[in-house]
């Protein structure tokens, strides 16, 4: 059986292979919503789907489905899904991972004639990172039902809106709405996903179970202060912006370590406008990405920091810009069919390690509708959105044992859904 599993680990490597091929650059791997990259490698994923004897579609936002039926049309649907578009520069695994698990244990059910009491449906989720308009989940969403329509205008970089790329991909907007899965529907929601984090390669366990996932707030802040000539302006009399943006960024870092318990906190971006060596910094951009699995403490830490950041700008005499631009609430997986996978993860041979998801999942829009869990596999050294990105050979295995065995618990805990 262990040889089964090694086997078919070795197919969704070899798949992962294929997939990682197609990219934006010849660096690492991109494939950011909407672009030829984006959709040559979901064209390379349905050719895989239909080739195991699935019926697929394309949906309103970009959603590759695919369809296994139950013999009873009026049973629940169970969604096995993950996503395919990828940060800039990523690595080979995150997101596609879980979608390639999906297919290989649909192949499976078909392979052994499996009659099962509940549909499947297998999703490639279109845009979880949201790197091309800036707003994550617009896949889940849409199967969720929550799916903001005023973000078909919002444009990219480039000033294409949603709704013009959607256009140019082929995608059929005014559908959207009847791509959700009424919540009436659901019988639940199963994401396999890399840990992107160090726990599971530190203990060398191969899968966790994920009990919840951490809430998070992102922020764009613009300090505007007044540029000047390098050379010419006392220090006492400057309104430097890129200095506010320094001693807020420091701060906020210090912030979290000191507030700890699950509290993290970044400045990932940071911008300086009409930029030189011989010029005071005039405006500062920068963001702010705030995560707690509490919502107090990420509620309590947004109004502690910004009330800081416009402290220090008054105390530099510069201007301040504070605006949220996403936020989403802790969640967390579902007790009972989170007993279903501890007890899988138990059965195949590992303790069933119990991890709160610090990164954001497409389980989180789902989890407002549905009952949801995640299983978390391991990744080399932690190291996730990085070119260095791997997953080890038998760690596949094992998680794909553990998931072949919570459908079989699955399917005998709903004999008639």
């Amino acid at each position: 059986m262990q040889h089964e599993y090694l086997a078919r680990a070795e197919r969704i490597m070899q798949r992962i292979q294929q997939l990682a091929a197609i990219s934006e650059d010849a660096h690492g791997v991109t494939r950011t919503f909407g672009t030829p990259a984006f959709l040559a490698g979901r064209a390379l994923v349905q050719r895989w789907l239909q080739a195991a004897g699935l019926p697929t579609r394309v949906d309103g936002i970009g959603n590759l489905r695919a369809r296994l039926e139950s013999r009873h049309p009026a049973a629940k649907t169970f969604v096995l899904a993950s996503h395919i578009d990828t940060v800039v520069n990523a690595g080979k695994f995150d997101g596609p991972l879980g979608v390639l698990m999906g297919l290989d244990l649909l192949e499976n059910l078909l392979a052994q004639q499996v009659e099962l009491p509940f549909h499947i449906e297998l999703i490639a989720f279109s845009d979880e990172e949201g790197v091309r308009f800036h707003t994550t989940y617009l896949g889940s969403k849409v199967v969720a039902g929550s799916f903001d329509t005023a973000l078909l205008a919002r444009p990219d970089a480039a000033g294409v809106t949603l709704a013009q790329a959607l256009t140019s991909m082929g995608a059929d907007a005014a559908q959207i709405p009847a791509d959700a899965i009424p919540a009436a529907d659901w019988l639940g929601y199963f994401e396999m996903h890399i840990e992107q984090g160090p726990v599971l390669w530190e203990r060398n366990v191969p899968v966790a179970l994920v009990t919840a996932i951490a809430g998070q707030q992102r922020v764009e802040l613009v300090f505007r202060g007044m540029a000047g000539h390098a050379g010419t302006v006392p220090m006492a009399m400057r309104q430097d912006a890129l200095c506010a943006a320094a001693e807020f960024v420091l701060t906020a870092e210090q912030f979290a370590q000191t507030h700890g318990r699950g509290l993290v906190a970044t400045v990932g971006k940071l911008a300086v406008s009409h930029s030189a060596s011989n010029v005071i910094p005039g405006e500062v951009t920068c963001s702010l990405d705030l995560r707690s699995p509490s919502q107090a403490q990420l509620a309590d830490a947004a109004r502690a920091l910004q009330g800081f950041a416009e402290g220090l700008a008054a105390h530099r005499a510069v201007a301040l810009t504070w605006t949220l631009v996403q936020q989403t609430a802790p969640v967390a997986c579902d007790a009972t069919l989170n007993t279903l996978l501890a007890q899988a993860i138990a059965e195949s041979g590992h303790e069933a390690i119990p991890l709160v998801s610090g990164a954001g999942h497409d389980a989180v829009p789902v989890s407002f509708v549905a009952p949801a869990t995640m299983l978390f596999i391991r990744c080399r050294e932690g190291i996730s959105h990085n070119p260095l990105e791997d997953v080890e050979l038998p760690d596949l295995a094992a998680a794909v044992a553990a998931a072949d065995r919570f459908i079989h618990l699955l399917r005998t805990q709903n004999p008639t859904c």
